[in-house]
């Protein structure tokens, strides 16, 4: 590369990967993915590691399994001390900017950023904590089900307020780039909400469906059929089948792809941002989720476990001028994109890491369709009491947890994971193989002892910031409005010439 190209990671929240026409959907109308998946690199078999907001998006900055990093729920630290791939890229010479959600806990809430161009739209303190040593007594917090009981189409959500000022900001932030003739290269990062639930649309989009094009779940288990992770999510956010109606899945089907119609329409702005302003043959565009949305397949909701609807995700690099468009069908996860993202910084080179990373560089992916094929997951989050793992590898996927029955899925022949093959005599020995590694590389009861003494400390530390004065973690955006439009520190030829873009000549 004969410099070092710019980078804009786009993010979408809890996207599921199936939905999309590139992967097998019929329903979902994306005319912007799809010409980057057209002219790009599609990773057909990409997962998260942890399928839930916080922790995701931990291990993808940081490059680090959840279980390293304390990256346990959705109100666990990250940890400042953790370097990131924004840390990474800032000593390669670049800028680094974030638009949008990260979902940051803690007082840090720039994690290598230079700057945040907003809030975040989730809190940044310790409230969203599960309690493993009182399972049964509900958070108000939890998901339930007014999601979908009240889906269907609005005027105005505050998802919406919240994506549309990001993505103002991430073009504002492209358009004073081109316009400071900068030849610093940049990481931009553009996380939006959507099409997270709850499952509610304006009329333009969810006018872009008909009901008799939502399908509704492939299949559905009934409670005493489901495994025993599953009956807890269904406690988890009050599940009852009979408390809803084929008409209102229909109705959150069609707000959710609503909702993925507007974040497409957001990327045709950015992608044009990026073609009026001259930045993209050397701007390398990459499009990932944080998790995904089981929709009401198997009788399940939102994400919190390892079946496919929940924890793959979509990713694909977008960058004509650099990788000939292929498909890669390697397992590969979110945290492989640390690693990445230096090397690309880097001519293809590895920088020297400050601790060892998890991660695995995609760039043999990107190059020459080689490369590694396992993902390995952790989650702590709520819906378990210890600690679930999962292990994805060829054909298989493998999901244990104390406590539980053994899952083992062969997601060629079974995509859906309708068969648990832990009980089938043909698969004795790769069950084993599995259960050993497992052992090898997991202390189950470590983890939960960490995981339980981390849930009391935020416990007792939430409880007393309640007390007296409350500590504002919460991201605070500072703009300097005496640099803004119009103002007599600058003469006003000079402001204008710097503020238009293409400027005009005075020649």
């Amino acid at each position: 590369m004969p410099q070092q190209p710019n980078i804009l990671f786009i993010m979408a929240d809890q996207l599921a990967a199936p939905v999309l026409s590139f992967y097998g959907g019929n329903t979902a109308k994306t005319p912007h993915l799809d010409r980057m998946a057209r002219d790009g690199v599609v990773f057909n078999n990409a997962y998260c590691n942890s399928p839930l907001c916080a922790p995701s998006r931990y291990v993808l900055m940081s490059g680090q399994l959840p279980s390293k990093i304390g990256a346990f729920d959705n109100a666990a630290e990250f940890p400042a001390d953790i370097p990131t791939y924004a840390h990474y890229l800032r000593n390669s010479g670049y800028r680094t900017a974030l638009s949008g959600k990260m979902h940051f806990c803690g007082p840090d809430q720039l994690h290598g950023f230079e700057q945040r161009l907003t809030t975040d739209i989730y809190p940044a303190d310790y409230g969203w904590f599960p309690d493993w040593e009182d399972f049964e007594n509900r958070p108000t917090w939890y998901h339930n089900m007014s999601s979908v009981t009240q889906a269907g189409p609005t005027l105005r959500t505050n998802q919406l307020d919240f994506d549309d000022e990001v993505v103002f900001h991430a073009q504002r932030y492209l358009y004073d780039h081109v316009r400071s003739n900068n030849d610093q290269p940049f990481c931009l990062t553009v996380s939006m909400t959507h099409p997270h639930d709850p499952y509610a649309i304006p009329k333009q989009y969810w006018d872009r469906y008909e009901d008799c094009d939502i399908e509704l779940p492939s299949f559905e288990l009934a409670d005493d059929e489901q495994d025993p992770h599953s009956k807890r999510l269904l406690h988890v956010y009050q599940m009852d089948r009979s408390q809803i109606s084929d008409q209102q899945i229909r109705n959150a089907r069609r707000a959710y792809y609503g909702a993925i119609s507007y974040v497409d329409d957001q990327i045709g702005k950015l992608l044009q941002t990026l073609e009026e302003s001259g930045l993209n043959d050397n701007t390398i565009v990459v499009f990932s989720g944080d998790h995904g949305d089981m929709l009401g397949e198997r009788g399940l909701w939102y994400k919190m476990s390892y079946f496919e609807w929940s924890t793959r995700v979509p990713m694909l690099v977008y960058a004509p001028q650099h990788f000939e468009p292929h498909q890669v069908d390697a397992a590969i996860s979110t945290m492989d994109l640390l690693p990445t993202f230096a090397e690309l910084a880097n001519d293809g080179q590895a920088p020297d890491y400050a601790m060892p990373i998890d991660g695995r560089s995609l760039m043999p992916h990107l190059t020459s369709n080689t490369g590694h094929d396992e993902v390995i997951g952790e989650y702590m989050g709520e819906g378990v009491t210890a600690p679930m793992f999962m292990i994805r590898r060829g054909e298989f996927k493998y999901i244990c947890c104390k406590g539980d029955p053994d899952q083992l899925f062969n997601l060629v022949t079974d995509p859906q994971e309708r068969n648990n093959l832990c009980n089938d005599p043909a698969h004795a020995e790769l069950l084993e193989a599995l259960r050993s590694e497992a052992a090898l590389r997991w202390d189950s009861d470590a983890i939960s002892d960490a995981v339980i003494i981390s849930q009391k400390r935020r416990r007792l530390i939430a409880a007393a910031h309640k007390k007296g004065v409350e500590p504002k973690w919460d991201h605070q955006p500072m703009v300097d409005a005496s640099t803004q439009y119009m103002r007599n520190n600058i003469d006003l030829d000079d402001l204008e010439k710097r503020a238009r873009f293409p400027q005009v000549s005075t020649e």
